[in-house]
């Protein structure tokens, strides 16, 4: 499932994804590969992107039950 409200915050922050992965310490295709729900971030990269967008993990990351 994409990831529309991390893509939305890092918007929000004005930040390409080059500059987030390069503060998160990732590639910028890891970045992209999350907006586009391919790939499942650990724990640890997304408390650092939360960090890096002032978000908590349930706002970026957390899905509702349908």
């Amino acid at each position: 499932m994409k990831n529309l409200k991390l893509k939305s915050a890092r918007a929000a922050k004005d930040l390409s994804q080059e500059e987030l992965a390069r503060r998160v310490g990732v590639s910028r295709q890891t970045i992209n590969a999350i907006e586009k729900g391919d790939y499942n971030p650990t724990l640890q990269l997304c408390i650092a992107i939360c960090k890096e967008l002032g978000k908590t993990l349930d706002e970026l990351f957390w899905e509702p039950e349908p």
